[in-house]
């Protein structure tokens, strides 16, 4: 492999998936046209979108009484059209990162939100225990980040609301292990990290829910309208949703979201250790228990060694290992697609660098 793409998205696509839509890309099974030139409204692409749906309710074990949802405007749309949909009285939220701040953000312009815990004061690097969370009871829901890929830690749990609907934002996590969907009222995910490609945002929404959406909603912001239009109010996303219609197939021929999660694991431990391992020369951000498996974040001794890394390890082929612009640091990111491969080399790459500067 020539460049090993740490990019936290738009991020790595299986090989497999890009080589079938290179195939595809002009005549898609054959029909003489590209899945990009066909009607939304076609025979053809119909079983592109009805693959794709099916293809996330197996992986996931959705139940029959959740709707499988593809739109546009990226999970940066959902922190506004959440509450705009179903923020009555008031709303928690727990942040334990940057994309948890800016929901809450976007939240406040609808109406009242409580933020009943955040992680910000100790530098977003852990999540609480379930234990630690005292919500509203008449909170209209909860929100929180299943992952945050700028800070890089991770809930090792499916938060239970305790009858309270639950909202997730899953982007950077999703289909990278087993989830309990039932504990959920609403879960979305940018497509960018281990779904497809940008330009899709996935949501998994129950049918209870949906009967919630105000009845003047603005019809492109309406979860119902969406819903009942098989996710085609206007024309969606095709490119997108066939490229996510293919990683579906290659999970599946994989061993499904179980698989993955071992895999995760073992990629995870393999960058972990060898920052735990350098006396000091790496520092992890995240606590140990919070540590993401998606987004492996850490430090060097200096900023100056940082970009130094950083460059020294775009020249060996290591791309898009530079932290975010906002926190600094490195972070490797690791999603699904990434090969075992690519995290050793990444670590003989961090001892060599370590010992040349230590």
């Amino acid at each position: 492999m020539g460049i090993y793409n740490f990019s936290a998205g738009p991020a790595i696509l299986p090989p497999e998936v890009l080589e079938k839509a290179q195939n595809e890309l002009l005549s898609l099974n054959g029909i003489g046209m590209s899945v990009m030139e066909i009607s939304h409204r076609s025979a053809h692409f119909a079983r592109v979108l009805e693959s794709a749906e099916n293809g996330i309710r197996e992986l996931l074990e959705v139940p029959e009484n959740y709707k499988i949802l593809f739109l546009q405007g990226g999970a940066s749309l959902q922190f506004s059209m959440i509450p705009m949909n179903f923020l009555k009285t008031a709303a928690d939220y727990v942040v334990t990162g940057a994309w948890g701040e800016k929901a809450v953000k976007e939240a406040r312009k609808c109406g009242t939100v409580n933020v009943i815990l955040s992680t910000k004061e100790s530098g977003f690097r852990s999540v609480p225990a379930q234990d630690e969370l005292n919500f509203s009871q008449t909170a209209d829901y909860i929100h929180y980040c299943s992952n945050e890929t700028i800070d890089g830690v991770e809930f090792k749990y499916d938060l239970d609301g305790k009858g309270i609907p639950v909202v997730c934002d899953a982007s950077s996590n999703i289909l990278s292990k087993p989830i309990d969907v039932e504990k959920y009222a609403l879960i979305y995910a940018g497509a960018q990290k281990n779904i497809g490609p940008s330009g899709v945002t996935l949501v998994i929404i129950r049918d209870d829910l949906l009967e919630k959406v105000p009845t003047n909603q603005f019809s492109m912001l309406d979860y119902r309208a969406i819903a009942a239009n098989d996710s085609m109010l206007n024309t969606p996303n095709t490119w997108g949703i066939y490229l996510i219609s293919l990683v579906c197939e290659w999970l599946k021929a994989k061993g499904g979201v179980s698989a993955m999660a071992r895999l995760n694991e073992e990629k995870a431990k393999i960058l972990y250790d060898a920052i735990d391992t350098s006396d000091g020369f790496y520092s992890g951000h995240a606590e140990k228990k919070a540590r993401s498996l998606m987004n492996v974040t850490f430090r060097l001794p200096s900023e100056n060694l940082e970009k130094q890394f950083v460059e020294e390890a775009t020249l060996s082929g290591f791309d898009g290992l530079k932290g975010h612009r906002s926190v600094g640091g490195i972070r490797a990111s690791v999603y699904n697609a990434f090969p075992k491969e690519g995290t050793r080399a990444l670590v003989e790459f961090m001892r060599e660098f370590a010992h040349k500067n230590d």
